[in-house]
């Protein structure tokens, strides 16, 4: 037997006022998409931007649904429509917010198992893909997607390269 251990480094800050002029505006952005959030169970509304590598920005909030668990997550609603829309531009970063009873959550909101899985498919493929999550008391920035998710589903051909 070995015993092995996982180190995942990050940055956390207090304020926003230390983020780059580019990951205010991708926070600023997915704060915006909490606004178009449906969200009429949870009452918990989350944003997701995504920055492409040719700047554009592409939003996505979460869509619930009656018939739990059909409605999607902010993450995959903004990876996937920015696919779908600019299929040779690929995801730089992400930042994440969210909002509960029309305040922006304290602490950053983490993307789901199956985000990680789907944000973890477009990094392989594509390249490291940071990850902001943002709080209004601490902001963190991860390098890469990996980093959330350090053992996923890549045993099939497809994925590996």
């Amino acid at each position: 037997m070995a015993s092995k251990s996982i180190t995942i480094n990050y940055h956390e800050f207090h304020s926003a006022a230390e983020l780059s002029a580019d990951e205010r505006e991708l926070i600023g952005k997915a704060l915006e998409a909490t606004e178009n959030s449906y969200a009429p169970y949870s009452h918990f509304h989350v944003g997701a931007a995504v920055r492409l590598s040719s700047g554009t920005i592409v939003n996505g909030s979460n869509q619930e649904n009656s018939a739990f668990p059909s409605g999607l997550c902010a993450e995959r609603v903004a990876a996937f429509y920015a696919h779908s829309r600019y299929p040779d531009d690929r995801i730089t970063a992400l930042a994440i917010t969210a909002v509960q009873d029309g305040v922006q959550c304290d602490d950053p909101t983490y993307p789901c198992g199956a985000c990680r899985q789907v944000l973890n498919d477009f990094e392989q493929q594509d390249g490291k893909i940071k990850v902001i999550l943002a709080g209004t008391k601490k902001i963190q920035v991860f390098d890469s997607v990996e980093c959330l998710m350090p053992f996923v589903f890549d045993n099939w051909d497809g994925i590996k390269k």
